[in-house]
């Protein structure tokens, strides 16, 4: 279906702000419209060159202006989109709460989930590098970038020649129209708003992943525990009929130096799923504390604790 598409040019920024349009706001929407389409959408416009990317000034009350700010974003032609699958996701949602939280050691791993490093990279100097890009560069807008002065370029190029020179990455195919997709926006975004701060933008939409990802983790350690709540409800019928089987002779134990070895074996494995318990309750509490949600995690840290007590005294 066609549609006639009246609007102003994304690139016409005179005509963005003559019609009273912010134009920082308009990059901060671009921006977080590809991160819907991203990471919620799993496929994104892959050509947003300013041909195909219009500001439409909308009456107030338009149901396609949820913040009633008298604009929308209009895309048009669709003859290039691409997909995110599952495992691209994955890893750069990884990457967004690693470059969201300043987590050099996470950003590290996003790009083996992608793929992306070779396998002879070494990792630790490539962790390191990333440590003093957050130290040098985080938290600046594309306009100071632009102003760093070439000497602090240079030493940390210097600092991290033979990384450099090896470059120990590769670019899977599922990534490369995300990659032109990434600088085209960038470009936009920063034409847009000199001072559009890249960093700003994601810091939020990383906590959002934590909270998702803590979301998560609970309900897996809420499914756990209650595959060990039936195993506890079961045991003392299965005990029952072990102590019948006994009692009618069906299972003897011929030798005192047996039971021993069953009762050690028997220690052994409380102590085992004591332990699985407790290392499941710990990871919980700490995820759900970083991820603000103090009352629930600090109820697992001292549930966990209180199972570290009982596997320390069932040894004695």
């Amino acid at each position: 279906m066609l549609e006639d598409v009246s609007a102003i040019k994304i690139s016409d920024h005179e005509a963005i702000t003559a019609a009273g349009i912010d134009r920082g706001q308009v990059a901060k929407r671009l921006f977080n419209t590809y991160l819907q389409q991203i990471f919620r959408d799993g496929f994104f416009h892959a050509d947003p060159h300013p041909g195909n990317l219009f500001v439409c000034p909308v009456p107030t009350g338009d149901i396609h202006d949820p913040e009633n700010t008298g604009w929308v974003l209009t895309f048009i032609d669709f003859g290039m989109v691409g997909h995110v699958p599952p495992n691209i996701k994955t890893g750069l949602r990884e990457m967004v709460i690693g470059v969201g939280t300043r987590d050099a050691a996470r950003v590290v791993k996003s790009y083996q989930m992608l793929g992306v490093l070779l396998p002879h990279a070494d990792l630790e100097m490539i962790e390191q590098a990333e440590e003093q890009i957050f130290d040098r560069f985080w938290g600046k807008s594309m306009q100071e970038l632009q102003q760093i002065d070439m000497d602090e370029v240079k030493e940390f190029a210097g600092e991290y020649r033979e990384l450099l020179y090896d470059l120990p990455i590769q670019i899977p195919d599922d990534i490369l129209y995300l990659g032109r997709c990434v600088a085209i926006l960038s470009g936009m975004c920063t034409s847009l708003d000199p001072d559009f701060n890249v960093w700003k933008g994601l810091a939020p939409f990383a906590q959002e992943l934590i909270q998702e990802e803590s979301g998560e983790i609970w309900e897996q350690l809420l499914e756990q525990v209650t595959s060990w709540g039936k195993l506890l409800f079961d045991l003392p019928k299965r005990l029952d009929s072990t102590l019948t089987k006994l009692e009618s002779g069906k299972i003897a134990v011929r030798t005192p130096e047996l039971e021993r070895r069953l009762g050690r074996l028997e220690q052994s494995n409380r102590k085992l799923v004591g332990a699985v318990i407790f290392g499941a309750l710990l990871l919980g509490g700490i995820q759900l504390t970083l991820a603000g949600e103090s009352i629930p995690g600090g109820i697992l840290l001292g549930v966990a604790v209180v199972t570290l007590g009982w596997i320390l005294l069932s040894g004695k």
